[in-house]
């Protein structure tokens, strides 16, 4: 077992409404939603105290203020979130080069070799989180395990400001109870699918072959084959420039209609600037990808001389893109978006493995 990775996983715990209740005393203790308000847009991350109530991020205003009345929207702060995330990053990189950030909130180490010449992983996750505390105030949870599927699904056992440890003799069991639609990398469209070939925790996907797997999923049935087994090789890998920017959805049932594209755009869209502001890639380019029945796929793409950096300008080249290409997209069973073309910037987060919706 000596050839075995350490592998931390840190997420922070509600990252954007904790800086917020940090700075601002008045909103301690209440329920706060960070985004668009009531009447527009979405939370981007609630507080603890507002999740009681079933508000999550990626909720629609008008439904989270209708779940807690009491709910405070606070404008985001980007700039400020991103400066908290560079201190983070800091301690970080006091303890290992190999650090791989996937969004301003969290990030994978691998500390197996590492700067202190510490010999356990859960000591090195512990210190990091008291550092994070003592220097931002704010709380981290963690997870450690051998391998990164398993220090991500560890550090959300026991969030807030939790530790969990998933060892190479526990991780079978672990996974085997593991709620299907908890799994990294498995999206609700495919935990429904799953569900549907009685597939509800590990152990049932731990019943099913890998060319099965790959018949129903395409190529991510090599990972949830895998992953069933507790096995992941993915490396630990330190910043490099995002290149894109992707969502898309495949349908239950194939869209005919133009109108009923334009709907499901929006859907894209609005997941799309989710996940630009959150890891603050933004572009000038947008690509529209679509696939009929008989799996051609046409991509499509418009470009602007500066950067699309509101949802309002995303939907609009979006729609475009859309209407210009009606007369190609009769009969749609795939939808996506790509925003690409970033300004060369001097960091950011790192590139991610893409896995399906």
């Amino acid at each position: 077992m000596s050839d075995l990775r350490k592998i931390i996983h840190i997420d922070m715990d509600a990252f954007y409404a904790s800086v917020e209740q940090r700075d601002f005393p008045e909103l301690r203790g209440k329920a706060i939603a960070v985004g668009g308000g009531e009447k527009r847009g979405v939370t981007t991350t609630a507080s603890y105290e507002a999740r009681k109530f079933g508000v999550r991020s990626a909720m629609p205003g008008w439904q989270a203020i209708k779940l807690c009345p009491d709910l405070i929207f606070v404008k985001p702060r980007f700039e400020v979130y991103r400066e908290v995330s560079r201190q983070i990053r800091s301690i970080f990189f006091e303890y290992t080069d190999l650090v791989e950030p996937m969004a301003l909130d969290e990030a994978y180490l691998d500390v197996t070799v590492n700067k202190k010449n510490m010999a356990i992983a859960t000591d090195i996750a512990r210190e990091i989180r008291q550092k994070i505390l003592e220097v931002t105030q704010l709380t981290a949870s963690a997870g450690v395990s051998y391998n990164k599927f398993l220090a991500k699904m560890a550090s959300g056992e026991k969030k807030p400001n939790g530790l969990t440890v998933i060892k190479p003799h526990q991780a079978a069991a672990f996974i085997e109870n593991l709620p299907i639609e908890k799994f990294y990398g498995v999206g609700k469209v495919t935990a429904s699918k799953m569900q549907g070939f009685g597939i509800h925790k590990g152990s049932d996907l731990l019943t099913w072959s890998k060319a099965d797997l790959v018949s129903l999923f395409g190529k991510a049935g090599n990972y949830y084959f895998d992953i069933a087994r507790g096995i992941d090789h993915r490396n630990v890998e330190p910043y490099r420039p995002r290149k894109s920017y992707a969502v898309e959805r495949t349908m239950d049932e194939n869209l005919t209609e133009l109108n009923d594209i334009h709907d499901y755009i929006d859907g894209i869209v609005d997941k799309l600037y989710r996940g630009l502001e959150k890891s603050q890639y933004f572009g000038k380019t947008l690509t529209l990808k679509f696939r009929n029945p008989d799996f051609v796929t046409r991509t499509r793409a418009a470009s602007r001389p500066h950067v699309i950096q509101t949802a309002d300008e995303l939907r609009a080249v979006a729609h475009q893109l859309v209407n210009d290409n009606a007369s190609l997209m009769t009969d749609v069973r795939l939808l996506g978006l790509t925003i690409s073309n970033a300004p060369e910037t001097e960091e950011g987060p790192t590139g991610q493995m893409r896995l399906p919706l």
